[in-house]
C-alpha cells in the first residue's frame, strides 16, 4: 500500500456544526491522514450538484484518490478508513471478538444515540429558530430525552469498571460517540454547573479522556473555526439568521 507520506488528500464533505461528518475525521487525524475539507451550507445539501454525490444530501460524503472510492453515511466511512488505512490495529482489534464488539457499538452508536440525540435537537433547538416546528409538542420531547436516558444509562454501565468500550484502548467505536455527546448541552438543560453526562459518572470520565486526545482537539478546533466563519453561534445556528429566509432557501433546494 501506498506510505501515508504519499497519499492524495482524502476529500471529506462536512457542514460545519455536525455532529456526524466529524466522526470520521478525528479517525483520519487519528491515523495521521491527509484531509481535503469540502465546506458546504445547508441549502447546499439538497441541490442537484451534491445529490449527484449523495443523493440523500447528507453529510459527510468521503473521497478517496487514492481507492477511487466515493463514500457515504459516516460509519461506512469509519470502516473503511479502519479497513484500508489501519495497518497498525491503533484503533481496531485482530481477535474477531473484539472487532465485532467494536462493530456492534458502532450500530449501536448509529442505530440509537445519533438517531435519539439528533431529534432532541431538532425539537428544542430547531423550534427556537422557527424553521420546520414552531410548537413545542410536550410529549414528544419527553418520549426522546427518556430515549436519551435509556442510552446513557445503557453507556454508564457498559463502562463500569472500565476505560473503554471494548479492550484496553480507545477505538474506533468510542470516537464514534464523542461528537454526539458534545452537542447534547445544547438541547438537555442541566443544572448550573453540571452537563447532560453528570449523572453518568462513567459516560463523562469516558468523554473527558477522549476529549483530551490530540487527535479530537485538532477535530474540535477545525470544527470551531469553520463554524467561526461562517458566522455560526454556539447554538450550531447561524448567528444572524433569518429564519424565513433560510426556510425559504431551504425550500427552494428541496431540503424542507
Amino acid at each position: 500500500m501506498t506510505s501515508k507520506e504519499e497519499l492524495r488528500p482524502i476529500k471529506l464533505w462536512v457542514t460545519s456544526p455536525g455532529p456526524n461528518p466529524w466522526k470520521p475525521v478525528m479517525i483520519l487525524e487519528e491515523l495521521g491522514l491527509p484531509i481535503e475539507y469540502k465546506l458546504l451550507f445547508w441549502e447546499e445539501l439538497m441541490t442537484p450538484e451534491f445529490a449527484k454525490i449523495n443523493p440523500g444530501g447528507k453529510v459527510p460524503v468521503m473521497y478517496d484518490p487514492n481507492t477511487d472510492l466515493t463514500l457515504w453515511e459516516s460509519g461506512a466511512i469509519i470502516l473503511y478508513l479502519i479497513e484500508q488505512y489501519d495497518t497498525e490495529k491503533k484503533l481496531t482489534y485482530t481477535s474477531l471478538k473484539k472487532k465485532n464488539l467494536l462493530n456492534q457499538w458502532l450500530m449501536f452508536q448509529m442505530s440509537q444515540q445519533g438517531p435519539f440525540f439528533g431529534q432532541i435537537g431538532w425539537l428544542i433547538i430547531m423550534p427556537r429558530f422557527n424553521y420546520f416546528h414552531p410548537d413545542k409538542v410536550p410529549s414528544v420531547i419527553e418520549r426522546y430525552n427518556k430515549q436519551s436516558e435509556r442510552i446513557l444509562n445503557i453507556l454508564n454501565e457498559a463502562l463500569e469498571g472500565k476505560d473503554w468500550l471494548v479492550g484496553d484502548k480507545c477505538t474506533y467505536a468510542d470516537l464514534s460517540f464523542f461528537m454526539w455527546n458534545v452537542i447534547l448541552p445544547l438541547s438537555v438543560q442541566s443544572p448550573p454547573g453540571e452537563t447532560p453526562l453528570s449523572k453518568y459518572p462513567n459516560v463523562m470520565a469516558w468523554h473527558n479522556r477522549m476529549a483530551v486526545m490530540e487527535s479530537v482537539k485538532k477535530t474540535i478546533a477545525t470544527r470551531q473555526k469553520m463554524m467561526d466563519e461562517e458566522g455560526m453561534g454556539a447554538d450550531a445556528l447561524p448567528k444572524d439568521t433569518n429564519a424565513e429566509e433560510m426556510l425559504q432557501k431551504m425550500k427552494d433546494n428541496g431540503a424542507a
